[in-house]
């Protein structure tokens, strides 16, 4: 067991957040809800307070602060995605939840956290020996909104975009 958990706050949508969280991969889950067991500042007794979730593998928390706190870029999740069939179905998940798109394989969830969805391959293509290939492997993925492995792939080996 980790002795870091993340914790993410919320105003009061974390038992919402946490499942929509669980429903997107693999060895996740809800493990624990915490509710109120008196009024408190920000609720009434019964209310949920934490809900405790592993999601693929890792812990978290998601907190109800009963104010909403923006997220920013400055912390946001990486899903290591196996190819562009598991891409897809993330990005559609997230997007059809409320999400919206950036640029560069990054999608902000209809909470506001920011989510980097990106194919195992990338450091190959943007990291690999030929610096020109790398060059033009960056360049393709700034034009990218959600990432496309074919087309890393194509613009690493110098071939046209199909």
């Amino acid at each position: 067991m980790s002795k870091i958990t993340p914790c993410l706050w919320f105003g009061s949508e974390a038992e919402e957040a946490a499942g929509f969280y669980v429903s997107l991969l693999p060895d996740s889950r809800i493990e624990n809800i915490q509710r109120s067991a008196a009024d408190y500042p920000h609720g009434k007794a019964g209310q949920v307070i934490v809900v405790e979730f592993t999601l693929a593998g890792q812990r978290f928390m998601a907190i109800n602060g009963g104010i909403r706190m923006e997220y920013t870029n400055a912390v946001s999740f990486v899903i290591d995605c196996v190819d562009q069939a598991e891409i897809d179905r993330l990005w559609g998940a997230i997007l059809a939840h409320g999400g919206k798109t950036e640029q560069c394989g990054w999608i902000r969830d209809r909470y506001g956290l920011a989510w980097q969805i990106v194919p195992n391959a990338l450091p190959k293509y943007l990291g690999g020996p030929d610096r020109a290939g790398a060059q033009r492997a960056m360049q393709a993925m700034l034009g990218m909104v959600k990432l496309d492995i074919e087309g890393l792939k194509r613009a690493y080996q110098g071939k046209p975009a199909t």
